[in-house]
């Protein structure tokens, strides 16, 4: 792979990755928490950057060594433990794209008043596109890359037109007057939980960057795809806060629309279409695209085929939504749910680090294997604390 060809692969890796967070679970996470918790949502912001850049640098780095996916380096650790990986990681992602699908049909509904089943078959009709093409995933690269950067873009803008108290905000992040431990598990869960984790080291394997000598190039793209998925995170807390600085709440039934909207007005809200769909059809390919490789090792025509199962993935995902539909607390709860399958996958990674059979005579430095361990500790701890204690609480506020 020449150096042009290496670094789209590692840019798009990163895009897949970010963009994957970026869905309508992560929008309606943002702004229900920011509507809850104001300036101090800052501090659990910041703390999941840090867990989210301590879990990915491990796990990228541990599956391009070994050159394996997920599901495969677990079973070798563990026989069986790749299976129940590969199992919680489908139920998730098929739970947050029945989710992705529905905020595709949300965000052209606002932009061009589409009724919200066409809307949804709409968006899969444009997903399974992507898959259609044969290019190796780079039509889906790009993708990626280009409706995550026009996020941002009108994100910032409306974080601009809120008016957010920004000192405030930066006080709050590190002295924040409440801490919720819901809002940082969920945020975690919504960021580098299930198979978001999971996303641009498999898209790196499947494009052959693998081996010792490539850590340096893919901790850079690990690094990138936080950093783009961190201020897409920062910028929508930003507008979000200064619209409820103002002492106003927001609507419960669609938050991060209403964040949009008294921002920047009705124009606003046609912006809020633009960025829910790019962030739901992102996900929805990110999703499909990385639930499925887990699937590719069950069979040798499953892996010829995986753009088919792929397709399918998306239509079924399409199908239940049309049935089922979407509501926002769903979305909350599956992001904390999610968070729970963290611990497990990052402690397999760093079992698998310290197996030669695995990852040769790689080792990750001391201090990110120590922080991972706190990281994967950690989470497993709130997780269990928040589905005990703090979960109950959605379904009877």
């Amino acid at each position: 792979m020449n150096g042009k060809a290496l670094r789209t692969t590692l840019l798009g890796a990163a895009f897949l990755m970010a963009t994957s967070a970026i869905g309508p679970g992560f929008l309606t996470q943002t702004a229900v928490f920011t509507d809850q918790l104001g300036a101090s949502f800052a501090f659990a912001i910041l703390t999941s950057i840090v867990v989210d850049l301590v879990a990915q640098l491990n796990i990228w780095r541990v599956l391009t060594v070994s050159g394996r996916r997920a599901q495969d380096l677990a079973n070798e650790l563990l026989p069986g433990l790749g299976w129940l990986l590969a199992f919680l990681v489908g139920v998730g992602g098929l739970a947050f794209n029945i989710g992705n699908i529905g905020g595709c049909a949300l965000g052209l509904q606002a932009l061009a008043g589409l009724g919200t089943r066409a809307g949804a078959v709409v968006s899969a009709a444009v997903g399974v596109a992507l898959f259609i093409v044969p290019q190796d995933g780079r039509a889906m690269d790009r993708f990626a890359q280009i409706l995550g950067v026009l996020m941002i873009g009108l994100a910032v803008y409306v974080a601009v037109a809120a008016r957010p108290p920004y000192l405030e905000a930066l006080r709050a992040t590190v002295v924040p007057s409440r801490i919720d431990v819901l809002s940082i598990v969920t945020i975690v869960g919504g960021t580098v939980g299930g198979y978001i984790t999971f996303a641009g080291g498999h898209r790196l394997i499947d494009a052959g960057v693998v081996g010792r000598e490539r850590v340096r190039e893919v901790t850079r793209a690990a690094t990138l795809a936080i950093g783009v998925a961190s201020i897409m995170r920062i910028v929508l807390f930003l507008g979000a806060l200064g619209v409820v600085a103002t002492g106003q709440h927001l609507d419960a039934t669609n938050p991060s629309a209403d964040v949009f909207r008294r921002a920047a007005g009705e124009a606003g809200y046609r912006l809020f279409g633009i960025v829910m769909w790019s962030a739901a059809i992102t996900s929805v390919v990110g999703s499909a695209y990385t639930s499925v490789s887990f699937l590719r090792s069950l069979g040798p025509a499953i892996d010829r085929h995986w753009r088919v199962v792929t397709i399918a993935f998306i239509l079924v995902s399409t199908l239940v939504f049309l049935v089922v539909g979407r509501p926002v607390k769903v979305l909350v709860a599956v992001g904390a749910l999610n968070a729970l399958i963290l611990p497990l996958s990052l402690g397999a990674m760093l079992a698998a680090a310290r197996r030669t059979r695995i990852v040769g005579d790689y080792r990750p430095p001391v201090w990110l294997f120590a922080a991972g361990i706190v990281v994967a500790a950690g989470m497993a701890a709130m997780g269990v604390f928040t589905l005990v204690n703090e979960l109950p609480k959605l379904w009877r506020g």
